[in-house]
């Protein structure tokens, strides 16, 4: 998904199938604004009840913005940070 500016949106791209809740927390970043990420690589995690889950680079890019914070609460398909492609 894209805001109109090319920019991808990070989301937890599978809610866990064990999870009831449709509340999480983000734990940890991996990854810092403007940091390079490559695809698929753990950008950081986030709790959902009591199972922990790595949410990935939906492409590569830079991170140009992290919407939730560590220790910030998040809804079910909420935007948790922003990556602006590699050209190409």
């Amino acid at each position: 998904m894209t805001d109109g500016t090319d920019r991808a949106a990070v989301t937890l791209a599978e809610w866990p199938d064990d999870a009831d809740a449709d509340e999480g927390v983000v734990v940890n970043w991996f990854a810092r604004e403007g940091a390079h990420v490559d695809a698929d690589a753990s950008l950081c995690e986030v709790q959902i009840e009591k199972v922990s889950v790595d949410v990935l680079a939906p492409v590569a890019g830079t991170l140009t913005e992290v919407v939730a914070a560590e220790d910030a609460e998040f809804a079910r398909g909420d935007t948790l940070a922003w990556i602006s492609p590699d050209a190409g």
